[in-house]
């Protein structure tokens, strides 16, 4: 299992001053994961699932929402999940969390509004893929100014080499841009 590194709403002023040299990219500091008990269960995945779930990654109340993450039925669908398995309930928790991954790329956080607003989770994301490069990601989701804006405003997460990115490592950025 990868470690993903995470940032919370919060944003120092350094972030802030980058950001207004940035449009259209919004990022926040690299920081340890926030003291909520379930932040200790690969965060923030184990506190959305938590907030949704209960903690119960094979749930299946009836509700038309499935698995630890309640995903609605075509959504599941639409970000892959049928190459785990029919419903999320009946997927893998690692598997519900690549499906997330996917959700969070074209929905961004707003895909949980109750439990992302409980967490102060914000914005569009990208989980380092194998094989991922910053003006590969860049070029995909039409970063203005490439892979040097999308570098700075990850380098806390990133660190000093930018060829050097860590597989499971989530990039925020949002909105996206149209180039």
């Amino acid at each position: 299992m990868s470690t993903i590194r995470w940032w919370t709403a919060g944003a120092c002023s350094a972030v802030l001053m980058a950001l207004d040299l940035l449009p259209g990219l919004a990022a926040a500091p690299a920081e340890a994961a926030p003291a909520y008990a379930c932040a200790k269960d690969q965060w923030p995945w184990g506190c959305v699932a938590e907030c949704e779930s209960g903690g119960r990654w094979n749930t299946n109340t009836g509700n038309g929402y499935y698995g630890g993450l309640q995903f609605w039925q075509p959504t599941w669908e639409e970000h892959g999940g049928l190459r785990y398995a029919r419903r999320a309930d009946l997927a893998t928790r690692q598997q519900q969390i690549r499906v997330a991954e996917e959700v969070l790329r074209t929905q961004g956080w707003g895909a949980w509004p109750v439990c992302s607003k409980r967490y102060g989770l914000s914005g569009r994301v990208h989980t380092v893929q194998p094989g991922d490069t910053l003006s590969s990601i860049a070029r995909r989701f039409g970063v203005k100014g490439g892979w040097k804006a999308l570098y700075t405003a990850n380098r806390a997460l990133i660190g000093a080499d930018p060829n050097r990115l860590v597989v499971g490592t989530m990039l925020r950025f949002a909105p996206l841009t149209a180039r």
